[in-house]
């Protein structure tokens, strides 16, 4: 039987057009024969020769190649400027390792330590990192400075540190501020001027301190500009006017002593208040005390306060009495207070020969005599001295009234003699009411005498001055003198730190300026 339909499978074979695997998988082609298999083969291969030969020339060498061998010389034959190229991942990397090696190459050669820069991103380049060095160098910030804070080199100068810097000149922050400003914050260089800086100085503004105060609360204490407004800066704040501080006085306590801002409530400013209350000073007094002088509260409660107290206590102050030494003067719980105490002790035991209990009465009276100079002492001893008074009389009035050791010793003189010539009286009522010299001569003592000169009163110098103007025009309508009356008290007393703001006096208010 002849088949008549085989010649068309040749017709397909020659279209030239039929990809080469095509022909692997088609079933209809299993029942060619083997000559037409052949030509089949023969066909492919002279396809694929003459395509490949559109690119490099064939070779009865290619041909003899194997598969492997063909494909390993086609790929080094491709020519690279037909692609386009871009460094790998891993060669960026090894670019950004050797950048940063040159950039701390160069801090390293300046003397600046990189530990710490590790992680942070700097500049990729050592001419700029150069240009950040200059500019902190401008500023007045040291090699040293920078290595106190090295992050400060993850800074740029225009993005950064110029908008920074521009906004507190701004404020009024005097540019001869800045290096010191930097030294004791330099992250303010890290934060942004819209969302980190001028909502504080908006919160600071709110606290009723004036504008123009903001610029000197900034230079006192840069810090604040890292706080957080709902944080420590909101409940110090409260805290002081729950214990009695009064609201219109929190601006200008803030502004001598901002410090508070950055304060704890439970482990600085509670602990600090409870420990008065418990020498006898409520926290009404307390209030006063910080509205008066705030920068108590800066005192080391366990480094500084207790320790003076138990050295007030060993020098014979007594128990009782440390509440108001403490009001007299509250700089005496944050002084070097151990070699001052020790010092002064000895120094008028050699001068006026006062005995241990006798310093703590003085300690008690008058605080402040642990600051006085040993030449304002000895020049107030000699000058009663030669007012006539023997070394036991100039003890006893050093004693019953220590403020003579801080007197003027020319307004002393003259107070003295118009006690001699005017009044005639003798030294000894001076040494029982020493006093006499801290009243005014003109406003109260020449009025006062003059007075009972006229009525012929005979009274003691106590009774003549220790009194208010008011009291004394009624002891002028007494038909005699009440003994109790001169034996009053003229210390200090903690209740005038209790009194209602509006009956506080001046000279309260201010009992600490004299000698501050």
């Amino acid at each position: 039987m002849k088949i008549t339909s085989l010649p068309r499978p040749s017709l397909l074979l020659v279209h030239c057009d039929l990809p080469a695997f095509a022909f692997h998988g088609s079933k209809s082609l299993s029942i060619l024969s083997p000559c037409i298999c052949v030509k089949r083969c023969r066909l492919v291969m002279n396809i694929h020769s003459s395509v490949s030969g559109r690119t490099r020339p064939s070779t009865s060498k290619n041909v003899s190649l194997s598969k492997g061998d063909r494909y390993n010389r086609e790929r080094n034959e491709v020519n690279p400027s037909s692609f386009y190229t871009h460094p790998s991942l891993l060669e960026l990397k090894n670019e950004r390792i050797a950048n940063r090696a040159r950039v701390y190459d160069f801090l390293k050669g300046i003397g600046i330590v990189p530990d710490e820069l590790d992680g942070l991103e700097l500049p990729v380049t050592v001419e700029v990192m150069r240009e950040r060095v200059d500019f902190l160098h401008k500023l007045g910030l040291t090699v040293e400075d920078i290595n106190n804070y090295p992050l400060v080199l993850g800074c740029s100068v225009k993005k950064n540190m110029v908008p920074v810097l521009d906004f507190l000149g701004k404020l009024g922050v005097r540019k001869s501020t800045f290096t010191e400003f930097l030294r004791r914050y330099p992250q303010v260089l890290h934060a942004s001027v819209v969302v980190d800086l001028q909502p504080v100085v908006n919160y600071l503004q709110g606290m009723d301190i004036k504008p123009s105060d903001i610029p000197r609360v900034l230079e006192r204490y840069p810090e604040v500009l890292g706080f957080k407004l709902e944080g420590t800066m909101s409940t110090s704040v409260a805290y002081l006017v729950g214990i009695g501080v009064a609201r219109r006085e929190i601006g200008g306590v803030l502004t001598r002593y901002p410090e508070i801002l950055g304060m704890r409530v439970g482990r600085v400013i509670k602990p600090f208040v409870e420990y008065l209350g418990s020498l006898g000073i409520p926290s009404l007094a307390v209030a006063r005390l910080v509205e008066k002088r705030p920068h108590i509260l800066g005192f080391g409660l366990n480094e500084r306060v207790k320790p003076n107290i138990k050295l007030l206590l060993e020098c014979n102050v007594r128990q009782k009495s440390l509440a108001n030494v403490i009001a007299q003067y509250p700089e005496i719980m944050g002084i070097d207070l151990e070699s001052k105490l020790l010092s002064k002790r000895d120094f008028l035991n050699s001068v006026v020969e006062t005995s241990p209990e006798e310093i703590g009465r003085i300690l008690e009276k008058m605080p402040q005599s642990v600051v006085l100079s040993d030449k304002a002492i000895v020049r107030h001893v000699d000058f009663l001295k030669e007012c006539g008074f023997s070394v036991e009389q100039v003890r006893k009035m050093v004693v019953g009234c220590p403020q003579l050791l801080a007197l003027n010793v020319d307004i002393m003189k003259l107070s003295f003699d118009f006690f001699k010539s005017a009044m005639g009286r003798p030294l000894d009522d001076l040494v029982a009411f020493p006093a006499y010299f801290t009243y005014g001569l003109e406003a109260t003592v020449k009025p006062r005498h003059r007075m009972i000169a006229q009525k012929g009163i005979k009274c003691s110098l106590a009774w003549l001055l220790n009194c208010s103007d008011e009291k004394f025009e009624d002891r002028m309508n007494y038909d005699s003198i009440d003994l109790e009356e001169m034996e009053e008290d003229s210390s200090f007393h903690l209740d005038s730190l209790m009194k209602p703001r509006t009956q506080v006096s001046d000279s309260e208010s201010d009992i600490n300026d004299e000698y501050a």
